[in-house]
């Protein structure tokens, strides 16, 4: 049991961490933001759809077919979600951004009571209201600042995923990556007449297909696979990582520094979303 948590923990903590590298990748695409979804979107479905050929032995639309209706309704999310997050880096700091999406999992829990009829119980609504006095605090900053498009962007990116999260729960078998390879393409799609995917230069495409065939696939799949060793909060604890790092390798390697008011907000939204699953795992007996 212990060596099956360390192993679905080093699964966790390796996706995140290459998950955290999409803010800076996007930055060092250096290109128009449609270009960046059709190269992402329509890399990422081809790594996808080929890694679950040797994987399972199926294509990624037979895996969809099996996910019934909620299957296009969570790709589509995953579309609207890819189109959305490249629009919001280029519009604010990744700083920004990151501390927004990480507020997912609370929009998830929200609508699962809406939508599912789950109880949500008062420790989230009190982590709810937490993290959104927070994100309020990195808004109200981003209006000074003329980032205040890209933050809005993110906000509606954070409440989509929360409904694909919720979508997910009600179909517990759906395959995680063949939705995400269908969104991929179909951002891709979106994109592909408001884009000029040939025009870019070769170092932007390097980039974009380190992303899309690379970090992306990697990241998304050890997590998904980290799920059958880790209870959903413990993996909800390595996510926040990814708001930490994401920050953090945009300051390093392109000195974005995060402003002091995102830096306390998104530190108070952080320690509210560890504080909240670790106190779920707790209450639920969890390990």
């Amino acid at each position: 049991m212990q060596r099956e948590h360390l192993h679905g923990s080093l699964l966790a903590f390796t996706g995140v961490m290459a998950l955290s590298l999409d803010g800076l990748l996007v930055r060092l695409a250096n290109t128009q933001g449609m270009d960046i979804v059709f190269w992402r979107g329509l890399l990422m479905a081809l790594a996808l759809t080929l890694l679950l050929r040797i994987l399972d032995g199926r294509w990624a639309w037979t895996h969809l077919r099996l996910g019934g209706r909620n299957a296009g309704w969570v790709a589509a999310g995953f579309a609207a979600t890819t189109i959305l997050f490249v629009l919001a880096i280029l519009h604010t700091t990744v700083a920004n951004v990151v501390v927004i999406l990480a507020a997912s999992p609370l929009f998830a829990a929200v609508f699962s009571g809406l939508l599912l009829r789950e109880w949500v119980p008062l420790r989230t609504w009190i982590a709810m209201l937490i993290a959104i006095g927070g994100i309020v605090a990195v808004l109200a900053g981003s209006l000074e600042a003329g980032g205040w498009l890209g933050d809005a962007l993110a906000l509606l990116a954070a409440l989509v995923v929360g409904i694909n999260l919720t979508l997910l729960r009600r179909s517990p078998r759906m395959d995680r990556l063949a939705v995400i390879a269908a969104g991929g393409m179909l951002a891709a799609l979106i994109a592909w007449p408001l884009a000029t995917p040939l025009a870019i230069g070769l170092d932007s495409l390097a980039v974009l297909a380190l992303m899309g065939l690379v970090q992306l696939p990697l990241a998304l799949t050890l997590i998904a696979l980290s799920t059958r060793f880790l209870p959903a909060g413990e993996v909800a604890l390595f996510l926040v990582l990814e708001a930490v790092f994401g920050t953090l390798w945009v300051w390093l390697f392109l000195a974005e520094a995060p402003s002091t008011l995102t830096l306390f907000a998104g530190g108070l939204v952080l320690l509210t979303l560890a504080v909240h699953a670790t106190w779920s795992m707790r209450q639920t007996g969890l390990p």
